[in-house]
């Protein structure tokens, strides 16, 4: 009887300061991953930039700006000229030519060279204030005129000219006709295209203007109206004399 006494005892109570440890607060891990949660992408139109900035942005304009320069013929057409005009300085270094030709060329070529870097690193996208394309256009017209010239002045500066001389000169007119095809496609690319207005404004700027020009209109209408309105009769007055 004695032992059943003692073991309907109840056993001691827990501190009160004291918790389960099923009950222990979660672990601060757990709070670091939800907070290094990204945001979800937003959607970008393929066809334009949309919203894209940094990183995303450049490599949108990087492809873009190099599927539009070699799909239309303008990377091909550049090399090409700029393969004849090496080769022509490479014929040239074995005789004597006169050192306007060589001017000529070296120009050229670097004016070659500067618009293909400019095209491959999409550096036009980012300088909107200069017209690309039309500045492109005149390179390739004076570019065709100096080669032009070039070919004239070595065949009339001579009177005998060694198989490399000729060479090189037919190389610097072949040159001049892909800077001609270079202007044909040009014309191409002007084709169905429109004059961006409000290039260097911020979008949400211009947004701003035209939500205040919308804002002015209805204003300036309801003071019209009220100017039109007839005044209201006076009230009659009753009343004993």
């Amino acid at each position: 009887m004695a032992d059943k006494g003692k073991k309907g005892k109840p056993g001691p109570a827990p501190a009160p300061g004291t918790a389960p440890a099923a009950a222990e607060p979660a672990p601060a891990a757990a709070k670091t991953e939800e907070k290094k949660e990204e945001k979800p992408k937003s959607v970008q139109p393929k066809d334009e930039v949309g919203t894209r900035k940094g990183c995303r942005r450049y490599r949108w304009e990087f492809k873009d700006s190099n599927r539009e320069f070699w799909v239309m013929g303008h990377a091909e057409v550049k090399i090409l000229s700029l393969g004849c005009l090496i080769g022509s300085l490479i014929m040239f270094t074995g005789t004597t030519v006169h050192p306007l030709l060589t001017l000529i060329i070296t120009m050229e070529l670097s004016i070659f060279c500067f618009f293909i870097i400019v095209y491959t690193f999409a550096i036009q996208r980012y300088m909107p204030f200069i017209l690309w394309p039309i500045s492109d256009l005149l390179n390739d017209l004076f570019a065709c005129g100096f080669l032009g010239w070039a070919v004239y002045f070595a065949v009339t500066s001579r009177q005998t000219m060694p198989l490399h001389y000729v060479i090189a000169v037919v190389l610097i007119g072949v040159a001049g006709l892909f800077a001609l095809i270079d202007v044909c496609l040009q014309r191409k690319h002007f084709k169905g295209k429109k004059v961006r207005r409000n290039v260097l404004i911020p979008p949400g700027k211009e947004k701003e203007g035209e939500k205040a020009k919308e804002g002015g209109k209805p204003g300036e209408g309801d003071k019209g109206k009220d100017k039109g309105a007839a005044p209201a009769a006076p009230a009659a007055k009753g009343g004993k004399k």
